[in-house]
């Protein structure tokens, strides 16, 4: 099975608007997918470099001269490319979702499908497991990461009951843990409530939210003006940080404007409303159902 369907493929990388010897970053190297795209874009001297905390990831590199794998997480951004005198870059590639690889594994702990342990580490050597979140966090705390990550409605009636659970032995798996949630589920909605509950420990364990931020903040620093950054999200949660990002260069508040009353903008929105991926794309990798690409050029 590939290691990864890109989604969003030519839309994301047409966003860039490679012209030729540039620079470009992709963040989310996963399966190299995007990653070969941009390549087979950029002229000789061109540089590509790509970002991913996944050592599963490190079998797809690519074996280019233009190409350079980072193996840390996309949150360290500004200081790699320092590191490689790379500042500033033309454009920088982001697709957040969760790959098809981590998925497909169940002993990653990601998936829904395949019982394997309470995991959810896309670095595998962080300490912070899904396993111990369930099983150390205090109820409140499981309850706001419920309510905040997973958008779960009835979080506390869940938590209650996990803590019930864990007190009787600790839960290690993901099918203990799914036999748990199953008696909250609203209707017949079993694989969405799944998915939120799992979203909420992946968001947690491996602080996407937090890194996100620190991503687009580095983006503008990185970027020369008028270069170009492409987000495809899989979420509400990402898909309002990196909207919020683009329209106002903050993730929260208003608009800030100088003394005379304009705007104090970072980016230009190519695309207000998000690129959707075509019925046929979906068709093909029911994955990509959920994606949005926003794209934005540094002012």
């Amino acid at each position: 099975m590939e290691y990864h369907n890109p989604v969003l493929l030519k839309e994301s990388v047409d966003g860039l608007t490679i012209k030729n010897d540039e620079t470009c970053v992709d963040v989310t190297f996963g399966g190299g997918g995007h990653s070969k795209e941009i390549l087979k874009r950029l002229g000789e001297k061109g540089k590509l470099f790509g970002f991913d905390q996944d050592k599963d990831a490190v079998a797809n590199n690519i074996v280019d001269n233009r190409f350079e794998l980072v193996k840390q997480n996309f949150r360290y951004l500004k200081n790699y490319l320092k590191f490689y005198q790379a500042i500033p870059v033309d454009g920088i590639l982001a697709d957040l979702g969760v790959s098809s690889h981590q998925f497909n594994e169940g002993e990653r702990g990601f998936s829904i499908r395949f019982d394997g342990p309470l995991d959810m580490r896309m670095n595998q050597s962080n300490s912070l497991t899904a396993e111990k979140v369930i099983n150390e966090y205090a109820e409140e705390e499981l309850i706001r990461i419920f309510k905040e990550y997973g958008e779960i409605k009835n979080s506390k009636q869940l938590v209650f009951e996990i803590v019930n659970q864990r007190e009787a032995g600790r839960i290690k798996k993901t099918q203990e843990l799914i036999d748990i949630v199953e008696k909250f589920v609203p209707g017949k909605l079993r694989n969405k409530f799944l998915a939120q509950v799992f979203q909420a420990l992946r968001i947690e364990v491996n602080d996407e939210l937090g890194a996100l931020k620190d991503m687009l903040e580095q983006s503008y620093e990185v970027l020369k003006q008028g270069g170009r950054l492409s987000v495809i999200t899989y979420h509400s949660l990402e898909d309002r940080l990196v909207k919020n990002f683009f329209k106002m260069g903050k993730f929260e508040g208003e608009l800030e404007k100088d003394f005379y009353g304009n705007p104090k903008l970072k980016f230009k929105q190519i695309n207000r409303k998000p690129i959707l991926p075509s019925e046929e794309e979906i068709k093909n990798n029911n994955r990509s159902r959920s994606a949005k690409l926003r794209i934005a050029e540094k002012l």
